[in-house]
C-alpha cells in the first residue's frame, strides 16, 4: 500500500505533514503499513468488516431505502492523537463541562446570567430545550449533564475547535469500544509497539457515575431505551450488557406510590437511577407530550421528589441549542472567569439582525444549521448548494430566524483512509465523551467520524459517514 505518494493537499492532515513526511506519532504506524505485502491491508480491512458483521455492530438510518439497520462503516487506518494535543483537549473539555453545568443550573434557578445581560433572556425562553417543568429542579449533587459528547474539529491552523455540544443523549461510544476491539484483533502487533491509552474502562466509569447519583450502597440502575427501532439501540444494549444493568422500555416501568418500579418475572422492583436514552419531550406524557408512548407517566414527579435519579437530567437540552452554543465562550468567562481553552467555531446567530443580514448576503460561503436538529439534518452547505437551495434556505431563515445559525465553511482536517485498494484523504471530526459524577472523566480518544464520500464535509453516520479507531498516545 503506497503511503509514500499520499498527498495531504491544502488540508491539515492527521498523519502527514506533507508528501512522504509522516507526523512524529504516526511514523511507526506508517512504516508498518508500508511493510505489508501488496493487498494485505485490504485483506485486513475485509477481515475487520467480517468481525463487525459478526458483532452485529449496526446503526439505524431513518427513511433509508436500503433498510433500517446497516453495518457501521469502519476504516482500518486509525487516527493518532499525540499526548500534548490530548492534554489540551482533556483540559478544555473539563473547563467547558464545568461552565455548562453551572449555566444550566443558573437558568433554572436564579438566572444571574440573564439578569447581567450576558445572554438575551428571549434566546433562553424561546429555546426548545428550555423546559418550564424543570424550573427549580435540584438534580443529585447539582449535576445536570452526566454524559456529554462534544464534537471537535481541527482546521488548517492545526488547532481544535468545538463544533457542537451534545448534552442530552449523545450516542456513538459503543462504536469507540467496538472499534478498539476490532483493531486489537486486526493489528495486535501495533498495540504492543504503541502505548495507546485504553478505552475499555468506559462502561465501568459510566456505571460508577450512575451509582454516584444515589445514596444507596447498591442502587438499581436501568437504561431506558425507545426500543429496537431507535438508531442507537445497538449502543443501548451493549452498554447495558457491559454494565450488567437492565435495558428497559417504557412498558417495563411504572410509578407506584411515588417511586419508579420495574416489572420483572419475580414481581416489581424499585428503580433508583435511570440512564435515559430518550429526549425530554417523550420522557413523561403527564408533563411533556401527552401522546408519547416512549415515556413513563409520573416519572417527573418521582424525580422532583428525589425518589429516582435521571441521567442526563431533564432540561439539559438548553445547552444543546446551537444558538446558545454561540455564547459558550461568554458562559465560560462569566462562571469561571477564564478564557476558553477550546475555542468555538465563529458563529452567526440569525436571531440577531446584524448577523442575519450578513448570513443572507453570504449564503454561498456559509454552512447554515437548524438550531435544534442533529445528525446532519437541517443543514445547508452554501458552496455546494444550488441557487434554488440557497433561496429556499433564505426564506426559511427569514420566516424563523431564531431557528438558524451559520458558520464559515471549514476546511476540516483529513486523515488517510482506505478506499477500495488505495489510500485517499477523507475529512474527519472527533467526538470525545465526558462523564461527570463525583469527579470528571474524559474517555481517552472518542469517536473519529470520517466522511467516506469524496470531498464531503458531513461526517454523520446518517449522512454516509463512518468510524475510525482513535489512538491517544501515552
Amino acid at each position: 500500500m503506497k503511503f509514500s505518494t499520499y498527498d495531504p493537499g491544502e488540508f491539515y492532515d492527521e498523519l502527514f505533514e506533507g508528501i512522504g513526511r509522516p507526523r512524529r506519532g504516526s511514523a511507526l504506524l506508517l512504516r508498518k503499513f508500508a511493510s505489508l505485502p501488496d493487498g494485505e491491508l485490504r485483506k485486513r480491512q475485509q477481515a475487520a468488516e467480517r468481525v463487525i458483521l459478526n458483532m452485529g455492530m449496526t446503526f439505524g438510518v431513518y427513511g433509508s431505502d436500503e433498510g433500517h439497520e446497516q453495518i457501521f462503516p469502519f476504516d482500518i487506518v486509525p487516527r493518532i492523537v499525540e499526548a500534548p494535543d490530548w492534554t489540551l483537549i482533556d483540559t478544555g473539555l473539563r473547563q467547558r463541562l464545568r461552565a455548562l453545568n453551572l449555566f444550566i443550573d443558573d437558568v433554572y434557578h436564579e438566572q444571574k446570567i440573564l439578569k447581567d445581560n450576558v445572554i438575551p433572556s428571549e434566546l433562553i425562553y424561546s429555546s426548545k430545550g428550555f423546559l418550564k417543568a424543570c424550573w427549580s429542579l435540584n438534580p443529585p449533587r447539582g449535576i445536570w449533564c452526566h454524559i456529554a459528547g462534544i464534537d471537535l474539529v481541527r482546521i488548517s491552523d492545526g488547532r481544535y475547535y468545538v463544533l457542537e455540544d451534545n448534552m442530552r443523549c449523545p450516542s456513538g461510544v459503543a462504536y469507540v469500544l467496538e472499534a478498539r476491539q476490532v483493531m486489537k484483533r486486526t493489528f495486535p502487533e501495533l498495540f504492543e509497539a504503541y502505548r495507546v491509552r485504553p478505552v475499555d474502562e468506559y462502561p465501568s466509569r459510566l456505571l460508577e457515575t450512575l451509582r454516584s447519583l444515589s445514596d444507596l450502597p447498591d442502587p438499581t440502575i436501568v437504561i431506558l431505551t425507545p426500543g429496537s427501532y431507535n438508531s442507537a439501540y445497538y449502543e443501548h444494549s451493549l452498554l447495558a450488557q457491559k454494565m450488567g444493568v437492565e435495558l428497559v422500555e417504557a412498558s417495563d416501568l411504572v410509578v407506584i406510590d411515588g417511586s419508579v418500579h420495574m416489572r420483572t418475572t419475580k414481581g416489581s422492583q424499585r428503580v433508583d437511577v435511570i440512564y435515559r436514552r430518550i429526549n425530554d419531550e417523550y420522557l413523561d406524557p403527564l408533563v411533556f407530550r401527552p401522546d408519547s408512548l416512549l415515556g413513563v407517566p409520573g416519572v417527573m414527579e418521582a424525580y422532583k421528589n428525589g425518589r429516582v435519579a435521571i441521567a442526563n437530567a431533564p432540561g439539559t437540552g438548553v445547552a444543546d441549542d446551537k444558538a446558545i452554543y454561540a455564547y459558550v465562550p461568554k458562559i465560560i468567562n462569566y462562571y469561571l472567569a477564564e478564557e476558553p481553552i477550546l475555542p468555538n467555531v465563529p458563529t452567526y446567530v440569525c436571531w440577531e439582525r446584524r448577523d442575519r443580514d450578513y448570513v443572507l448576503e453570504h449564503l454561498d460561503q456559509l454552512v447554515v444549521k437548524a438550531t435544534n436538529e442533529a445528525g446532519g439534518y437541517g443543514m445547508m452547505i452554501g458552496p455546494q448548494a444550488s441557487q434554488q437551495e440557497r433561496e429556499d434556505c433564505a426564506r426559511r431563515i427569514q420566516a424563523d430566524p431564531r431557528n438558524y445559525i451559520a458558520q464559515p465553511t471549514l476546511a476540516l482536517s483529513r486523515s488517510p483512509t482506505l478506499v477500495e485498494d488505495h489510500i485517499e484523504g477523507r475529512h474527519v471530526d472527533l467526538r470525545p465523551y465526558v462523564l461527570q459524577g463525583k469527579g470528571l472523566y474524559v474517555l481517552p480518544g472518542g469517536m473519529t467520524r470520517v466522511a467516506l464520500r469524496k470531498g464531503s464535509l458531513v461526517v454523520n453516520s446518517s449522512q454516509g459517514g463512518g468510524n475510525k479507531d482513535t489512538w491517544v498516545l501515552s
